[in-house]
């Protein structure tokens, strides 16, 4: 462990880092830019981070509509390399210490096995739908922009003995003026090893069995509605007190299994699961020949007949399918 500093700043891992980086992006002009003179601008910032001379460059803004609008803050080349190059290392040191049921930017998780697993804890939790299955949905009030950076910092000092290590972990973190920013490969890492405080709480101490997360998106399940009411007050002072986190008020939801339960993008029932609507409607009118693959893979783990065959009618119509 009081080598990772080392691990992390190697030539050949940031070379690895860079070529993670950079796929699907080499036709972007930074990117570009970056490798006309890959091995020297590779060296370069080897022996800034070997000095500790390194500072991270300031942050590009701009809001994408997902559905909802959202600010992403885009760091340059050079520091995406980094980032990538920490998440290599870091990566499995933390995720072993994370739940089962924890499913965001995780290998072999996801979210179309986050839902699967929401499925199979209904069933459970129902004996098979014989009995009443009550969801209790829960989100964290803006999460990213909430997140305390010195906690998260004591958090990863939990783990990580390397001072070095952690000096650059600092300099990431605190290369953003409050929370953390979407964009940044690292804040995915982050926001896991913030919110497994949430999730050691309540596999642990509250003996939760049936539980579910995904970033700051998550579920529990039980027979017992007045039971899942009480949960909410006990969640939202553990993180609180702990983390400096609240619950949004608008987003907790407490809901028959029966009924259909929204998580995900999906809306799950005992026997079926169906597209959210907006989610069918945002498909279709975005629908292009770079989409329609993956689109039609979404559509897979779903009751989407009705979408499929819209979506084929419009691939019909241009062609895309032929074209490719």
């Amino acid at each position: 462990m009081n080598d990772l500093f080392n691990k992390i700043i190697s030539q050949t891992n940031l070379s690895l880092a860079w070529r993670e980086f950079k796929a699907g992006k080499a036709k972007k002009i930074d990117v570009l830019e970056f490798q006309k003179d890959i091995r020297n601008n590779i060296f370069k910032l080897h022996n800034e981070l070997k000095n500790k001379t390194y500072k991270h460059s300031a942050y590009y803004s701009f809001y994408v509509k997902d559905p909802k609008l959202r600010l992403i803050n885009k760091a340059c080349v050079k520091d995406r390399i980094l980032h990538h190059a920490v998440f290599r290392i870091l990566y499995p040191i933390f995720d072993k210490s994370f739940i089962f049921d924890s499913y965001s930017c995780r290998n072999e998780k996801g979210m179309h096995r986050a839902v699967k697993r929401l499925n199979d804890f209904a069933r459970k939790a129902s004996k098979n739908n014989t009995k009443t299955c009550y969801i209790l949905k829960l989100d964290v009030k803006k999460f990213f922009d909430s997140i305390n950076q010195e906690i998260l910092i004591s958090l990863i000092k939990r783990k990580i003995k390397d001072e070095n290590a952690v000096w650059l972990m600092e300099r990431i973190i605190k290369s953003f003026p409050k929370g953390l920013p979407l964009g940044n490969i690292t804040s995915q890492l982050f926001a896991n090893v913030y919110l497994n405080e949430l999730d050691q709480f309540v596999k642990h101490k509250l003996k939760i069995k049936f539980y579910i997360r995904y970033c700051d998106d998550f579920a529990i399940l039980s027979t017992d509605r007045i039971y899942l009411e009480n949960l909410v007050n006990i969640i939202n002072n553990f993180l609180e007190s702990n983390l400096n986190l609240i619950l949004h008020p608008n987003k907790i939801i407490i809901k028959k299994y029966q009924q259909g339960i929204d998580f995900l993008g999906y809306v799950s029932f005992p026997y079926h699961r169906i597209l959210r609507i907006k989610t069918g409607k945002r498909m279709l009118a975005r629908l292009n020949k770079k989409n329609l693959q993956s689109y039609l893979g979404i559509l897979k783990h779903c009751n989407g007949y009705k979408i499929v065959i819209k979506v084929k009618r419009v691939d019909r119509v241009f062609g895309w399918s032929k074209m490719s």
